[in-house]
């Protein structure tokens, strides 16, 4: 039974965080053997040509810890992780392993010192730029060791999101790229691939510009991609044939 499970703190996604439940890692069992677990995974994952380290750059600074009673993870703390320890035996046995940082959310000055000091790239999201000013996502402040994205598995598709969020404040994103709300998304592809930023990911969904119905994910519903896939089969069968 456990004592203690994995989440995040609450942040933009979720007022109360997310609670994951599965077990934190026992940092020190692992280190004491190397890492060796760490390795074998890290060495198949780099068939890929890059793979995407989701929120596991937070927990390799700090981990979410949620006692395993609570229904939310508010009630969470903040436990250390292996840090720099943990790339160095990676690096040591695998070289440089080609890994890009899920730098988003409750983002800790720990985590910003961990991401310099290792050189591995981390995220701009387009859709986050125009919520707040001078946005760290914004594509003038974007910088060359990032990856940038239109919108990321866990939001909406940028069509559907700009329709409900075009309020005056967020007006901002036409008045930034330059165009008059009829593609949206196809604005914030033109950004993302204009961006000084090494590398441009772009959700299929964004490129055929579709809408809500093909969400791949809602942080905290976890039938969110079986109903994507329903409907987006429901669609083809009603669609015309070319």
């Amino acid at each position: 039974m456990p004592e203690a499970v994995a989440g995040v703190p609450p942040d933009a996604y979720s007022a109360t965080g997310q609670l994951w439940g599965y077990p934190l890692y026992r940092w020190d069992a692992m280190e004491r053997d190397g890492f060796r677990w760490w390795i074998a995974r890290l060495r198949q994952a780099t068939s890929a040509r890059r793979r995407r380290a989701d929120r596991s750059l937070c927990g390799f600074a700090a981990g979410w810890s949620v006692p395993a009673s609570e229904t939310s993870a508010i009630a969470g703390r903040w436990i250390p992780g292996p840090g720099v320890k943990l790339f160095e035996a990676v690096r040591r046995e695998l070289g440089d392993v080609p890994l890009v940082a899920e730098d988003l959310g409750v983002i800790t000055d720990d985590v910003r010192a961990l991401l310099a000091a290792l050189g591995i790239p981390g995220m701009k999201v387009l859709q986050f730029g125009f919520s707040e000013d001078d946005s760290e996502h914004l594509p003038h402040r974007h910088v060359a060791n990032a990856v940038v994205y239109t919108g990321t598995h866990d939001n909406d598709t940028t069509r559907a999101g700009s329709r409900r969020s075009l309020r005056p404040r967020e007006r901002r994103v036409l008045d930034y790229v330059g165009g008059d709300g009829t593609d949206i998304a196809g604005d914030l592809i033109r950004e993302a691939s204009t961006s000084v930023a090494r590398l441009a990911v772009v959700p299929l969904q964004d490129v055929l510009g579709l809408g809500s119905e093909a969400r791949m994910n809602t942080p905290g519903v976890a039938r969110q991609l079986d109903l994507a896939c329903r409907a987006r089969r429901a669609h083809s069968r009603s669609a015309p044939s070319a």
